[in-house]
């Protein structure tokens, strides 16, 4: 087997080629994403970079003051800050998200340092990714997301509460006790004997976290760049120095004497349920924290850099990775941490690089700022923490679950997490969860009512098989041969409340009764009569009727029947909905936005697809669409009439040519005779429409395009052709070139696919380039022909 080796190039060669290929825009980097790098092996852009060093800041007293709480190594929160920032940094499926020792974790941490000791704690940790490894390989990541958002804050509100409680007797000076009921009954006893050194450490430490942000001006901008928990840490520090107290400090080991995990030792039922734990609480908060990144980089406006979406199989994975090796190294559990990642986002992140370098730093500063960590008072990272688990107590949660009437929820997940446990507390709330969803699904009111001439049944509520009792008894409150009304205020009916519903309505209606099934706003659900009808009611299309499933039989009601069926419908359905609408506009007068001039075939309907109101067009449709020139029109004078009156007395700010597929106006222009015969009232109108046909003939110009794709029939080619020539012959009336002119008018060209019902709008209209682009359910504003 021969390789295919290139020849060898000269000294010359290469170096043209090689100043080539520095003038060469590399694909897929557009010029506006471009950002400063480094260069070399692999380039870092300068604003992951400048977000490493503020996560850092932030995640270094964090660390340690989370190490504090849960009674763990304080070197062991410095390995979860390193690993969670280069291993899930590196493995995860969130780019921008930020790993380490998390505040949600301290609680259950702590209960398993306390019951089994730290060298176990750290293969429980071990399992826990193992475990996560598991789930992401199952791809179940976003069934975690199905857990109520009541119970996921209710949780991390009780884990708050419950550090705040823990820490407060740090902070003044004592020592936390094994549960939150014991830090509550031993409060009072604290304080009373505050330790005076400790708690001028703590509420310096606290003043300057509550007040850091809120420093106004200049002043406030500048300081700013240092992030509050830093600064804060740092002002009690240098007080606790200045003043000499006698406060206890961090005292960090030798890295030589790090403790690291051993095999499990204690009860198999309590090491899996730890296990279980610390599986389930970090999954959760880091897939959520996950999604709520994605938000945080949608929203963001600088800088223009497209960041990936959130693989949540794969961040569920690259968790589980450093769970894995932190509780091998002997460091704390892992799992995503909103505070460091949204200053990670606001700090202009680009890419994954700025996480792992933040845990570069760590190893850095756990390697070589030794005798500065020592430094730090232990209170003041207490406070630290303890303002962290107030702050996990959500207010606008509070009002979130409040206002999605789950208040009972929430206050029953931390309730259970405070006084029990973390999962017991979790199943506490699925289960009032559960309770509060199947009490709402068979809560139903349902109420009779005489209303001027017609019996009212109104239903508010799920219809289940639960009601079925209550609303036979009041469907059969109605008076045999009544006109009645079913309103029906739910989403939900089930097959049984179907039954009784439908059994009723037939044996009512073949006693001389009439019937009506509509909504809560008053919109008919069900036609009147019985169901076999072979007569289309109108608009029944939109209702899931389709008339050709009925057998061909002749129509039972005529013409005028129809008409006044319709009529009576609108008086009974809309007119109440619409009156004070068209009240204010019979006083006002008229005042449209735009005129839509379109064909006058029966399949457009133009409220519909403009999804328009009373007052918002001024419509003008005739066969085809066609817009004469003055001085063509032949005494018929409607169409340049409608366009006067519209562009100079109602000032309307644009003008849309509508045409349609399967135009009967363009077909017949399309077989015309050569000569063009005008014998009838239809053939000396469409003479209107010549100059399209010889615009669509000409070889000089080049034919429309329809999203990307050629028309495909002529008649589709003509009918797209007919809206660009129709926009010039507008442009020949006076006062819209005057508008024109004066930059207050807009046209605008559109093409709507009947059998597809999918909007096109003209982008381009040049002579050269004719595109109608597809509108979609995002598009705003089209661009004007």
């Amino acid at each position: 087997m021969t390789a295919c080796i290139p020849p060898r190039l000269s000294r010359t060669d290469r170096t043209s080629r090689t100043s080539g290929a520095s003038r060469v825009q590399r694909p897929h980097s557009p010029p506006g994403d471009r950002l400063p790098r480094f260069t070399g092996r692999f380039p870092i852009a300068g604003s992951d970079l400048s977000a490493s060093i503020a996560v850092f800041l932030i995640a270094l007293p964090l660390s340690l003051g989370i190490a504090l709480a849960t009674g763990a190594p304080l070197q062991a929160g410095l390995v979860a800050a390193a690993v969670g920032g280069i291993v899930a940094g590196r493995l995860g499926g969130s780019p921008l998200q930020v790993s380490g020792p998390a505040a949600g974790l301290t609680v259950v941490t702590a209960e398993l340092i306390q019951r089994f000791g730290w060298r176990t704690t750290c293969a429980i940790t071990v399992l826990a990714g193992l475990g996560q490894l598991g789930l992401a390989t199952l791809r179940v990541a976003r069934s975690a997301l199905a857990v109520s958002p009541a119970i996921v804050h209710g949780m991390l509100a009780g884990i708050g509460t419950t550090i705040a409680l823990a820490q407060l007797h740090v902070v003044l000076g004592g020592t936390p006790q094994s549960s939150a009921v014991a830090n509550v009954r031993g409060l009072p006893a604290q304080l009373s004997e505050p330790h005076l050194a400790a708690l001028s450490v703590s509420a310096l430490t606290i003043a300057v976290l509550l007040m850091w942000p809120r420093i106004p001006g200049r002043t406030g901008r500048i300081v700013r760049k240092v992030p509050a928990a830093l600064a804060a840490v740092a002002a009690a520090t240098l007080l606790a120095a200045v003043a000499g107290m006698k406060v206890p400090r961090v005292d960090l080991p030798s890295w030589s004497s790090h403790a690291l995990p051993g095999l499990p030792e204690g009860p198999v039922l309590g090491i899996a349920a730890g296990v279980l734990t610390i599986t389930l609480v970090t999954s959760v908060q880091s897939l959520l924290s996950a999604v709520a990144v994605d938000k945080l980089v949608a929203a963001r406006k600088e800088p223009k850099v497209h960041v990936p979406r959130s693989n949540l199989d794969r961040e569920l994975a690259g968790q589980g990775a450093a769970n894995i090796v932190s509780g091998a190294l002997g460091g704390l559990p892992v799992a995503g941490v909103a505070v460091r990642s949204v200053a990670n986002v606001s700090s202009g992140a680009v890419s994954r690089h700025s996480t792992m370098l933040h845990g570069l730093w760590v190893v850095l500063a756990a390697l070589l700022l030794v005798p500065v960590l020592d430094l730090i008072p232990l209170p003041a990272l207490a406070a630290l923490v303890m303002v962290v688990g107030i702050q996990m107590v959500s207010i606008t949660h509070i009002r979130s679950v409040t206002r999605h009437r789950e208040a009972v929820v929430y206050a029953v997940t931390v309730t259970g997490v405070v006084l029990i446990g973390i999962l017991e507390g979790v199943a506490l709330g699925i289960a009032m969860a559960t309770g509060l969803a199947m009490h709402r699904l068979a809560k139903t009111r349902i109420t009779v009512e005489k209303r001027e001439d017609a019996e009212h049944i109104t239903v508010r509520g799920q219809l289940t098989f639960l009601a079925v009792p209550r609303l036979s008894r009041a469907l059969h409150q109605v008076p045999q041969g009544a006109y009645a009304v079913v309103e029906l205020d739910g989403s939900f009916m089930d097959h049984a409340a179907y039954e009784t519903l439908q059994d009723w309505q037939l044996s009512h209606m073949a006693r001389g009764g009439q019937v009506e099934i509509t909504g809560r706003s008053g919109v008919r659900t069900t036609e009147l009569g019985p169901s076999g009808h072979t007569c289309c009611r109108p608009w029944t299309p939109w209702r899931n009727h389709h008339c050709g499933e009925h057998p061909v039989a002749e129509p039972t009601c005529g013409t005028g029947r129809q008409l006044a069926d319709g009529l009576s419908s609108f008086q009974r359905n809309t007119a109440p909905l619409v009156r004070h609408e068209l009240a204010r506009l019979a006083r006002e007068g008229q005042n449209p936005s735009q005129l839509f001039l379109t064909c006058a075939d029966s399949r457009l309907v133009t409220s519909m697809i403009t999804a328009s109101g009373p007052g918002d067009l001024f419509t003008v449709r005739n066969v085809g669409n066609l817009v004469p020139l003055p001085g063509e029109e032949s005494g018929d004078d409607s169409v340049a009439a409608a366009i006067e009156y519209a562009v100079d007395v109602l000032q309307v700010q644009s003008i849309t040519v509508c045409g349609h597929s399967g135009c009967g106006a363009m077909h017949a222009l399309l077989h015309s005779g050569p000569g063009g015969g005008a014998h009838t009232p239809l053939q000396r109108w469409l003479r209107h429409g010549q100059s399209s046909l010889e615009r669509m003939k000409s070889k000089q110009r080049a034919w429309a395009r329809i999203s990307g794709r050629l028309p495909t029939d002529a008649v589709e080619q003509l009918s797209l052709t007919n809206v660009v020539q129709q926009l010039e012959n507008l442009r020949g009336h006076p006062s819209v070139a005057r508008r024109l002119a004066d930059g207050t008018l807009k046209l605008q060209g559109m093409y709507f696919h009947v059998g597809e019902a999918q909007a096109y709008l003209l982008t381009g209209s040049d002579g050269v380039d004719e595109v109608f682009d597809r509108v979609t359910p995002t598009s705003r504003e089209g661009a004007p022909a």
